[in-house]
């Protein structure tokens, strides 16, 4: 009955320790309004054609509305593409540009930027470090992001988050802020 125990503790202890290594290896904190962004360049996808990408590039010609999804494909990611999609004239008449961000590989992430975000706006490769740089990680070992849209000013800094695993919120949110933005 003894050895019972100790095995039942056993398990107990690393399976609590398990679980503080995910929660803290698991980003529960998008980065602050006011943060610098992380500078990246990866490979991009627009109407089903690789791209490098690059924010800093991007950033010149006025802000960037950078939103991680979690994996091409799936129902909440399809939907919240096609929210982008239908808005994307909009962001364009506020000066901003989209990009789609997620871990997934480039070949999955042209064909996701054709069927979903149905050529309107472009889908980026976020590799691990852009993920940890970005706090976005959903769980330890995995290159899959959560769902995080951020609004990044032309100076480079963070002016607007939203995190939520629901895709509903994220386009009327950053929307807001870029158009508020281009009229002040």
């Amino acid at each position: 009955m003894k050895k019972w125990i100790l095995i039942l503790l056993t398990v107990a202890i690393v399976g609590g320790g398990a679980f503080v290594y995910y929660a803290r290896n698991a980003n529960a904190e998008p980065l602050a309004i006011g943060a610098n962004a992380p500078d990246f360049t990866t490979t991009g996808a627009l109407a089903g054609e690789e791209f490098q990408f690059s924010l800093a590039d991007k950033l010149k010609a006025g802000p960037v509305v950078l939103y991680f999804f979690p994996k091409v494909f799936t129902e909440g990611c399809t939907i919240e593409a096609n929210m982008f999609a239908d808005a994307t004239a909009e962001f364009t008449a506020a000066g901003a540009t989209v990009i789609g961000m997620s871990g997934d590989d480039i070949e999955g992430l042209k064909k996701f930027s054709v069927a979903e975000c149905r050529d309107k706006f472009a889908v980026a490769r976020a590799d691990d470090k852009i993920i940890a740089d970005y706090q976005v990680r959903m769980a330890p070992g995995l290159a899959m992001t959560n769902r995080t849209s951020y609004v990044i000013d032309q100076q480079g800094k963070i002016v607007f988050v939203h995190s939520a695993t629901q895709p509903q919120g994220h386009v009327t949110g950053t929307l807001e802020k870029v158009k508020a933005m281009s009229k002040g």
